[in-house]
């Protein structure tokens, strides 16, 4: 009898093996196996989160493959790190159209690669599929608090402030610029949009009543605190931090830094008493926060004032994808 022939090797497990194997940690054996096998750390609780993307609503056909890779694990880094907790491994789908050059898979490898080295995860496996179109990611994040430490969107207490993290709209005015809708030239807001940055690190637990990241837009999500904890804000437009490049964009961008969402800063319900804490663990992380307002009894609706007590209409809360 003949010798038996080897099995081809299907061109997927071949496309698996040349990008994503290299990303692969212990726990993800490999990526020779329908599952991973992960050891939380000792005497620690999991946090997992799951966040999508999509090619022309989350990310510009022409975007760099490596920026989107990093993209995509950051925005679930940001999730993370609005539940104050330490990121560990993740498991990620993709689905791309047929005919997408190698060369696309290998800087979104190459992009996941240098992010995963910055922030200490790795890749336990996932799937990959083709689709007609668009092109669609999928990735989830699993972190690590200590037990009952984590930072919800219920718990804030009427009388905690409302702090955020870095700077609001970039990511949003970072859209625009990409459309042609707006000019930006130091590409602060273009880069922004493209590439967020997690504020993994900041020691929220025990600090923070309530929190979460903003992705749909600093008033909408806001709102997700309120109706979760059963309570209103009151939001000082003039006390959001906008950067240098947002403002100088001009005062008929401000709706849209307020609703427009991609941001990927942290939003916090804090008594006022862990003020002087929730400042120095920012100090400590290298994360600028800013105190924007009140949270108080009453439906659980955002109010948004002008420096002058004016209230600012506002067409829309923020970001929905129905």
């Amino acid at each position: 009898m003949p010798d038996p022939q080897p099995t081809a090797i299907p061109a997927e497990f071949d496309l698996i093996a040349r990008h994503f194997r290299p990303l692969a940690g212990p726990g993800g054996l490999g990526l020779r196996d329908d599952a991973a096998v992960l050891m939380p750390p000792a005497g620690r609780e999991l946090v997992l989160t799951a966040d999508a993307m999509v090619g022309g609503v989350h990310f510009l056909p022409d975007d760099p493959p490596d920026l989107i890779g990093r993209k995509l694990l950051r925005v679930n880094l940001s999730d993370l790190a609005a539940k104050g907790a330490v990121p560990l491994a993740y498991l990620m789908t993709v689905s791309a159209p047929k005919g997408t050059p190698d060369a696309w898979f290998a800087g979104f490898a190459a992009g996941l690669a240098a992010d995963q080295a910055e922030y200490g995860v790795s890749l336990l496996g996932g799937d990959t599929t083709s689709t007609p179109g668009p092109l669609s990611l999928s990735l989830t994040m699993i972190g690590h608090v200590a037990p009952g430490t984590a930072v919800h969107r219920f718990g804030a207490q009427s009388g905690d402030e409302i702090w955020v993290t870095g700077t609001i709209g970039d990511g949003a005015l970072g859209l625009a610029v990409a459309q042609g809708r707006l000019a930006d030239s130091t590409g602060h807001l273009l880069g922004r949009y493209r590439l967020p940055r997690p504020r993994v690190g900041l020691a929220i637990c025990g600090i923070a009543s309530a929190g979460m990241d903003v992705s749909d837009g600093l008033v909408q999500d806001l709102g997700h605190i309120c109706r979760a904890s059963l309570l209103a804000a009151t939001l000082e437009a003039d006390a959001v931090p906008l950067s240098d490049a947002a403002r100088a964009a001009g005062p008929d961008w401000l709706a849209t830094c307020l609703t427009g969402g991609d941001d990927y800063e942290v939003l916090l319900a804090v008594a006022p008493e862990r003020t002087a804490a929730l400042r120095a663990a920012a100090h400590n992380a290298g994360v600028p926060v800013t105190r924007i307002g009140q949270l108080h009894a009453g439906a659980a609706t955002v109010t948004v004032r002008r420096a002058d007590g004016r209230e600012m209409a506002l067409a829309r809360g923020g970001w929905s994808h129905f």
